[in-house]
């Protein structure tokens, strides 16, 4: 979100045309409307050079792949903390590299390496929250977690309506990353992955914390020794082991779909929702509160042993789909009831919904030795998602009902694929792959079910 308002283009008008012979002579003759600063502002990055600022976005975006498909098998190998710790401190620090940089080139390439450390972080950072707490808890730590992300959005606004100029926005967005990075040394590692990795001595240290810092007496606490414990001359499981596993195969081309699908059905609601007039700092701030009632609904729906996690989904990503298609039959001057960009912001939160559970769903549905880096597998394909998005508009061309079909057919397919999953709902989670032997593990669709 930083490069909307950081890259904001405010009204400008030219003395003179064609006087933009060089960057001295186009700020001479260049005058912005707009209280507030941005790269463009600085930089003059219009007309002929407007394109960087969409090419800086792009540069994140890129990076946000390498980070989720890199991240995630090294905290699955090196252990959770270590790469989380070491990922927000280069966020850190190449946050203040893009605040301060002396020219587009270094604030580009900036943005790049924030991709890939902000990208991978915010994985493990995931996978970590969720392996602190038992799996009753999941489902809440989860949906909160996301939450973060929409209220988030909304913090910024504010942060850049208070904040006009782009340089302090940026540093005073980062700085809390400084805070949050010291508290940080505080965590302990996932008792999970300790579990996972025999060593079960240092789990059951990390329970001890965790139950003292409940307020709970010294526990006798003796965790079994894991099936799956690695001899010394083993490998550790990596990423191919998504593919040599038939479960995990199935599972991961299934979900590889539906984050894609996920992805490219919210930005396509997004973009096609039409562009809100007025206050830009307002559009900021209700693109993310406008996701905020989905993470309730999330909550509530999940934990029911008649909807639990798959059957919910696959409603959420069928109503998407439904609305992306019904918006094609609706006429631009409606009512605010049945208007077009009601229906299509009703959408959005489903997707958004959608988003969460998928999610919580995914990190259920992999054994703890291969959670980050399924994780990342899947999050990679919704990024490509996002990179695609944008293009279906133009397809417009062939007719306008075009891009609403293909975002409506996309949520429906994902919604129904969603059903050949196995429920996770009060089901034992795996930590190593011979888990996944047992018969519980077997096929995908459960066929006893609540």
């Amino acid at each position: 979100m930083l490069i909307v308002l950081v890259g904001a283009v405010p009204e400008y008008r030219i003395d003179q045309e064609g006087v933009a012979a060089s960057r001295a002579d186009l700020a001479r003759h260049i005058h912005f409307v707009d209280n507030f600063t941005s790269i463009v502002t600085e930089w003059y990055l219009i007309e002929q050079e407007a394109y960087k600022v969409s090419l800086a976005s792009s540069l994140f975006f890129a990076g946000l792949l390498i980070g989720n498909i890199t991240f995630g098998p090294l905290s699955d190998k090196l252990g959770r903390k270590p790469v989380y710790i070491s990922g927000l401190f280069f966020d850190v620090v190449f946050g203040y590299v893009t605040a301060l940089a002396p020219n587009y080139d270094v604030f580009a390439v900036s943005r790049f390496f924030v991709g890939i450390v902000n990208g991978g972080t915010a994985l493990v950072s995931f996978v970590l929250t969720q392996e602190y707490v038992g799996k009753s808890f999941w489902s809440f730590t989860g949906s909160l977690t996301n939450l973060t992300f929409a209220v988030g959005i909304a913090v910024y606004a504010l942060l850049g309506y208070c904040i006009r100029q782009w340089r302090y926005l940026a540093l005073v967005s980062n700085s809390p990353g400084v805070i949050f990075l010291l508290l940080s040394f505080t965590l302990p590692e996932s008792p999970r992955w300790l579990y996972s990795q025999g060593k079960t001595a240092a789990a059951e240290d990390v329970l001890q914390y965790i139950a003292l810092g409940n307020g709970k007496e010294r526990l006798t606490l003796k965790l079994k020794p894991t099936a799956g414990t690695l001899r010394k001359d083993e490998l550790a499981p990596g990423i191919l082991n998504l593919i040599k596993h038939p479960v995990l195969r199935w599972q991961t081309v299934v979900l590889m779909y539906i984050w894609y699908v996920c992805s490219f059905v919210y930005y396509g609601l997004t973009l096609n929702a039409g562009e809100l007039g007025g206050n830009l700092y307002l559009n900021v701030a209700l693109s993310g509160l406008a996701e905020v009632p989905a993470f309730p609904l999330c909550m509530f729906f999940i934990e029911k042993s008649w909807s639990g996690r798959r059957k919910t989904m696959t409603c959420f990503l069928v109503f998407a789909g439904f609305a992306c298609i019904l918006t094609m039959f609706l006429p631009t001057n409606t009512g605010l009831l049945l208007s077009p960009t009601l229906l299509a912001l009703c959408g959005k939160m489903m997707v958004s919904a959608a988003f969460n559970i998928v999610y919580i769903y995914t990190s259920e549905l992999y054994p703890t030795v291969l959670r980050n880096a399924g994780l990342g597998v899947c999050s990679m394909s919704c990024r490509f998602a996002g990179v695609l998005a944008p293009f279906v508009p133009s397809m417009k061309s062939l007719s306008p009902s075009v891009p609403f079909m293909v975002f409506g057919i996309s949520g429906l397919s994902a919604g129904f694929l969603t059903l050949l999953l196995p429920e996770t709902l009060n089901k034992p989670i795996a930590e190593t792959i011979e888990d996944l032997q047992s018969s519980k593990y077997q096929v995908l669709k459960t066929e006893d079910e609540d």
